[in-house]
């Protein structure tokens, strides 16, 4: 399996501290922020990761380098026009995946501490025949709303407020709204539709939920968007060392 962090975005709305440096290389706990989601992906032994770039895109293949030291192999997409997250991804499509083979998708500003080799063997085979899996978390308070809802009993994806076949009766399952963590595993035939070009995630999850097409799961670890600076501040706080 290989993997693609999303790290092109232009990081506005944690301006000033992306004047200089992209978001991706921002600190907390020490390290940049980008560095959590390797570190990860290294203990998957997932060797391949492909990080899209765009914005002050130089720095973070400098600082990365070629990933050796973690024992990955690290590429870089550099988009000099940005194309959004299904563009980016429908971009390097070819070079994730061959014969239709989940690979693992993972935006560069969300930070968790999640234990990914073991969502990976335990999410991983619930995808089944589904064109992607999203893993989701509660609503934080910037997004009360949701993104999608969730079946808990059987891991279908709706669109929120979407309408079941009621003509068949069904004993009533337990659906949440919940939040998409910007973790996701997807298979190349689920970009079929995507013309290449900039191209939102949104709209390609919706088309394919519709299709039914979509699974997912919740996540029981720790998750932040970390999207201003505030939210920055306040994973520094949380991994200051304890006294």
């Amino acid at each position: 399996m290989k993997a693609m962090i999303l790290a092109a975005g232009l990081g506005k709305r944690m301006r000033p501290l992306t004047n200089q440096h992209p978001k991706p290389l921002l600190k907390a706990g020490g390290k940049q922020l980008i560095d959590y989601h390797l570190d990860k992906l290294a203990q998957a032994k997932i060797e391949t990761v492909i990080i899209n770039t765009h914005w002050l895109a130089d720095q973070i293949s400098q600082a990365l380098g070629n990933g050796n030291e973690r024992g990955l192999k690290l590429r870089y997409s550099y988009e000099p026009q940005l194309l959004e997250t299904a563009g980016g991804i429908k971009n390097i499509l070819a070079d994730l995946s061959s014969d239709d083979e989940p690979f693992l998708v993972i935006n560069g500003d969300v930070y968790t501490e999640l234990d990914l080799p073991l969502w990976l063997k335990t999410h991983l085979p619930l995808m089944q025949a589904a064109k992607a899996y999203l893993a989701f978390v509660p609503n934080p308070s910037h997004n009360p709303q949701g993104d999608f809802s969730l079946n808990l009993a059987e891991g279908s994806v709706s669109l929120k407020g979407q309408q079941t076949d009621t003509s068949i009766p069904t004993a009533p399952t337990p659906t949440r709204t919940l939040t998409y963590s910007g973790i996701a595993l997807f298979r190349p035939s689920f970009f079929d539709e995507v013309p290449p070009g900039p191209q939102a995630l949104g709209s390609a999850l919706k088309t394919a939920i519709l299709k039914h097409q979509v699974r997912g799961g919740m996540l029981d670890s720790y998750w932040l968007d970390i999207g201003t600076p505030e939210r920055l501040a306040h994973l520094e706080r949380r991994l200051e060392p304890s006294s």
